[in-house]
């Protein structure tokens, strides 16, 4: 971790100290509520962002795109129905840990840990934990706890953003720091910041509410509470992480069952990506494919499983990871005749063709998917790193490009525009792209130094230098400022 960056994350946890403050040192504006006043909406989003920043890091984000998306369509399908802040916006993510847990970090960054994933029944049940960490951010809880109980809340909070500063600065690896992050993370919220129990029932009130107006089924929270409590029997050998963290009781789960009940929802609209997900969560979480495959099998030959697609999708991944494409080629092209729908498909289809040394016929199952789902973020990835594999830069460059001027961008999706462009001999660009996969990885001081070289580049015209200029005035602007009032505390830097 560069000097920097331990810097500028040391800068957040002073601001969260609660200690009387002198004239030279940081004021926050005071706009809004007194809870804004201590901990803004802006501040918010540079602690989030460093600390996403440092998962990234550590490994422990899960970037497969398919996986990023699912999350990031259902969180913001959740969003929608929320009665969310102006300049709050929210990134979804998954967390590779066996661990059944979640959390809502400030700025609305929310991690699903893979173990909670795979211990949801239903598509439902997920979007329940989903709606209740979305509704932790748009209450303010963070910062109302903050504000109600300054010294405790923020030296928890501070502590969580400790472990991982430790941590990473160390070169602590993943395992290590997830097991950091799950246990002051935990004292964290077994501490105030912790939510307090009226924060818990106001976040299940709210996400029935939000599951509703998304058409997922409300009954999925109380559904999953009631499955994880069944864990902490004698017979268990540990309780839940999430219900250490966000702890159910009798009552709680009895008011959050009435309250879903006495809602109705027309049609319950819960996707194909749900068992996508979980199959591609398994698989990636395992140590050997073979045990991944021998699992989906295992499943697929129970009673009523025949046809089960998560069985026979994970089957069809874990035989490409084992080198058997031809009868992962067979298992991905019977799924197709079932379910044409289901973008990711079409890309393992066309990733198994490349791999059976079968050029064109990968290419053109690429370019006919594309044809079908124009705009699709994993679909455009995929392919794009097709046509890198085969040296076509440029026209990788153009698709990515035209992507990232339609939708917001990933992280994938931003590193490989700057490979693409890197190839091509575009080093302006190269460093332009650098410097937003930087700012998006909580890496702002990077991201200057990105956008410093590309200006530096020779050959670049009034047009382009004006652009990197304004975007390195905008990350200036956008980095902490010490010794006075911070005019800009409600601003957030375009992703785009």
């Amino acid at each position: 971790m560069s000097s920097s960056r331990v810097a500028l994350l040391a800068f957040c946890l002073t601001l969260m100290a609660g200690a009387p403050t002198r004239a030279d040192e940081i004021k926050l504006p005071d706009m809004g509520s007194p809870s804004d006043g201590l901990l803004s909406v802006r501040t918010e989003a540079i602690i989030g962002r460093q600390v996403y920043g440092d998962l990234l890091e550590t490994g422990s984000v899960i970037t497969d795109p398919e996986l990023q998306e699912y999350i990031q369509d259902i969180g913001m399908r959740l969003v929608a129905q929320a009665d969310n802040k102006p300049g709050q916006s929210f990134t979804f993510f998954m967390v590779d840990s066996p661990v059944i847990n979640a959390f809502a970090l400030p700025g609305g960054y929310i991690g699903i840990h893979t173990g909670l994933l795979l211990a949801a029944e239903n598509e439902s049940e997920l979007a329940g934990v989903l709606a209740h960490e979305i509704s932790h951010v748009t209450q303010r809880h963070i910062s109302r706890a903050v504000y109600a109980n300054q010294r405790a809340s923020t030296l928890s909070l501070a502590a969580m953003l400790g472990a991982i500063l430790a941590g990473v600065a160390a070169g602590a690896d993943g395992d290590v720091m997830a097991g950091a992050i799950s246990v002051t993370q935990s004292m964290a919220i077994e501490n105030q910041i912790a939510f307090t129990r009226a924060n818990e029932y106001e976040a299940d009130r709210v996400a029935v509410e939000v599951m509703a107006g998304a058409s997922f089924d409300p009954m999925g929270m109380p559904d999953f509470f009631e499955t994880l409590s069944r864990r902490t029997s004698t017979l268990a050998r540990e309780i839940p992480t999430f219900l250490r963290t966000h702890p159910v009781s009798s009552d709680r789960m009895a008011e959050t069952r009435a309250r879903a009940r006495s809602i109705v929802v027309d049609e319950v609209q819960e996707t194909m990506g749900f068992p996508l997900a979980r199959a591609r969560s398994r698989l990636l979480t395992s140590s050997r494919p073979e045990l991944a495959l021998e699992y989906f099998t295992s499943e697929q030959a129970r009673p009523g499983n025949a046809d089960n697609f998560e069985h026979i999708y994970g089957q069809a991944l874990a035989l490409t990871q084992l080198g058997r494409y031809a009868e992962a080629e067979q298992l991905f092209e019977g799924l197709l005749d079932q379910y044409e729908e289901i973008i990711p498909l079409h890309s393992a289809l066309a990733e198994t063709r490349i791999m059976l040394d079968r050029r064109d016929a990968a290419l053109d199952t690429f370019a006919n998917a594309l044809k079908l789902f124009p705009d699709n973020v994993p679909l455009t990835v995929r392919y794009a790193e097709a046509l890198l594999r085969y040296d076509q830069a440029q026209p990788a460059h153009d698709m990515l490009l035209a992507l990232l001027n339609k939708v917001p961008p990933t992280l994938e999706q931003v590193r490989l525009i700057a490979l693409a462009a890197n190839r091509s001999g575009d080093v302006a660009n190269t460093h332009y792209y650098m410097a937003e996969y930087q700012a998006m990885s909580g890496n702002l001081r990077l991201a200057i130094d990105q956008l410093i070289l590309a200006l530096g580049t020779p050959g670049l015209d009034s047009v382009q230098r004006a652009r990197l200029d304004a975007r390195l005035k905008e990350f200036q602007e956008y980095l902490p400022r010490r010794g006075g009032r911070d005019d800009n505390a409600e601003e957030q830097p375009s992703e785009n």
